[in-house]
C-alpha cells in the first residue's frame, strides 16, 4: 500500500479527516446518519487493536511523540466539533446585538 501524506501538498493543512470520512467503516457507520453506542465501542475496539499491534513497535521517543500526536488531532477533532455545533446553532434574542 502506497504511503498516503498526513499533509496536504503545501505541507499546512491535515489530511487525516479526509481519509478517515473515506474509510469503510465510517462511511458504513454514517449509513443511517448516525452514530449509535454499538458504532462507538466497535471503532473504540478497532482503535485498541491498532494501539496494541503499533505501540510496541516504536521506541521510546518515537512513543513519546506518536503519543503527543495522538492527543494533539484528538483535541483537534474535538475543537473542530466543537465549533460546527457552536456556529450551526441558531442566534438566540440575548446573542444578537446589532
Amino acid at each position: 500500500m502506497a504511503r498516503l501524506s498526513w499533509l496536504d501538498s503545501a505541507g499546512e493543512t491535515t489530511l487525516i479527516d479526509e481519509y478517515a470520512q473515506k474509510s469503510g467503516t465510517f462511511i458504513e457507520a454514517m449509513a443511517d446518519g448516525k452514530i449509535d453506542e454499538s458504532e462507538v465501542q466497535a471503532q473504540e475496539a478497532r482503535l485498541v487493536e491498532l494501539m496494541k499491534k503499533i505501540e510496541p513497535k516504536l521506541d521510546d521517543d518515537q512513543h513519546a511523540e506518536i503519543t503527543e500526536l495522538l492527543c494533539e488531532l484528538s483535541a483537534y477533532n474535538l475543537m473542530q466539533m466543537l465549533h460546527m455545533i457552536h456556529s450551526s446553532r441558531p442566534m438566540t434574542a440575548s446573542a444578537w446585538r446589532p
